[in-house]
């Protein structure tokens, strides 16, 4: 991967509808993940507005519902949550079926969503645009095949996906690979940041970031105005990334109410900051942990927050981008697959637990270019506990190997198994 790639291709690109659908569709996503610019592309031959002026706010205000097809029309309606009124309009146009298709962006979710609920309920296709996925920045400005997590999440069986595969790559191909990986690992899949030469350009523009997030979208969000005690918060949170999530722990360390903490964190996750990674506990064993994991979706911004700037990842570092990734890649393309983390009290724990139309598959992420005999003995510990469920385990790592380890139960490098 180049760094001073002038576009990279967006996987999202190839399952937005086309102009010609009776559909009106909905882009939201993160600050700066590159709606508009997808959506110029996409539909290029559209009319083009941005709410963010108030100039443009003003003359969209003063469109009757009812000549709306007419005055505004097909058209890509950006930071659409800045006119809440247009929800209405587009309502009535679509159903007087004068107007048959319209592109809406935002990156303020809830309140995009709380006027869809309102006016848009049953007509809205939804599509979410996230940092970049290591498949987007390997492929660089061509389209990015299907990654190896696709094919494992839509198969019966893990072995039928593994056994097909060479089990190393060599030359360009894996050195590519390898440096998407790095490079997501350092600097997460912000856009702007390809295009950005020095290291300090970078670190200067995620720092920026932090400040226009808090200033635009948690007033936008919350009606916040003193955004001190939020951003205390938040940089609390970023510092437990990968761990267990403790509400009362977290409000206390931040001077604020339990139910405040629960109300920003859930701020952090409706504005595509943070995941909750849930425990899996149906039909198992009555002894787990019910407490969910926090994960950062971009790891540019989470070491940013925290000040881990070293070339080295850390243990928690790697597994944030391993669980971030499968996260970005199953909320785009709308998959079947959800994610869990198995763990009892006693201590028997599983990083992840992948729940799929065809069964339960079951990983442990390590940050080393080896695996061990100790790295898969959870997995089949909780995989006999699952019966004809489990279809599969995997130990993802560091290293370049594909292999079996056990009955069902594979060695996969990561910068193969996002790619």
């Amino acid at each position: 991967m180049s760094e001073n790639l002038q576009h990279i291709y967006r996987s999202l690109a190839d399952i937005l509808p086309q102009a010609h659908e009776r559909k009106i569709v909905l882009i939201t996503g993160a600050r700066q993940t590159g709606k508009t610019t997808l959506a110029k592309k996409r539909y290029a031959q559209l009319k083009y507005i941005n709410l963010d002026s108030p100039e443009m706010r003003d003359s969209i205000r003063k469109v009757a519902a009812s000549d709306w097809d007419k005055d505004v029309g097909i058209a890509v309606l950006d930071e659409a949550q800045k006119e809440p009124t247009i929800f209405e309009k587009i309502k009535y146009s679509y159903d007087e079926m004068s107007l048959p298709f319209s592109v809406i962006l935002g990156s303020s979710q809830i309140l995009l969503l709380k006027n869809i609920r309102e006016s848009l309920a049953g007509r809205i296709w939804l599509y979410e645009l996230w940092p970049l996925m290591m498949s987007e920045m390997a492929a660089g400005s061509r389209r990015a095949e299907k990654p190896l997590l696709g094919a494992i999440l839509e198969a019966d069986s893990i072995d039928t996906v593994l056994t097909a595969k060479p089990s190393i790559l060599i030359g360009n191909e894996n050195t590519i690979k390898k440096k998407a990986e790095d490079y997501l690992l350092q600097w997460g899949g912000m856009p702007a940041l390809i295009h950005l030469e020095s290291d300090n350009e970078k670190h200067q523009w995620l720092k920026n970031y932090n400040y226009t997030y808090l200033e635009r979208d948690m007033i936008d969000l919350s009606r916040l105005y003193d955004l001190e005690p939020f951003q205390k918060f938040q940089r609390l949170s970023a510092f437990r990334f990968s761990s267990l999530l403790n509400y009362s722990e977290l409000a206390r360390d931040a001077g604020i109410s339990t139910d405040t903490a629960r109300r920003y964190l859930e701020y952090l996750k409706i504005s595509y900051q943070v995941l909750l990674l849930q425990p899996y506990s149906i039909n198992l064993t009555s002894s787990m942990v019910k407490t969910p994991k926090i994960y950062w979706i971009d790891m540019g911004i989470v070491r940013q927050l925290t000040g881990y700037y070293t070339n080295i990842p850390t243990g928690q570092l790697y597994e944030n981008m391993v669980i971030a990734e499968m996260y970005k890649y199953i909320k785009t393309f709308h998959s079947n697959a959800n994610l869990y983390f198995y763990r009892t009290r006693s201590g028997l724990e599983v990083d992840i637990v992948i729940e799929t139309p065809k069964g339960l598959m079951l990983a442990e992420i390590k940050n080393r270019e080896d695996v061990v005999t100790g790295d898969y003995t959870a997995i089949r510990e909780v995989a006999n506990k699952m019966g004809t469920r489990f279809i599969g385990g995997m130990v993802i790592y560091r290293g370049d190997k594909i292999y079996t380890l056990a009955q069902s139960i594979w060695a996969i490098p990561s910068h193969r198994l996002f790619t």
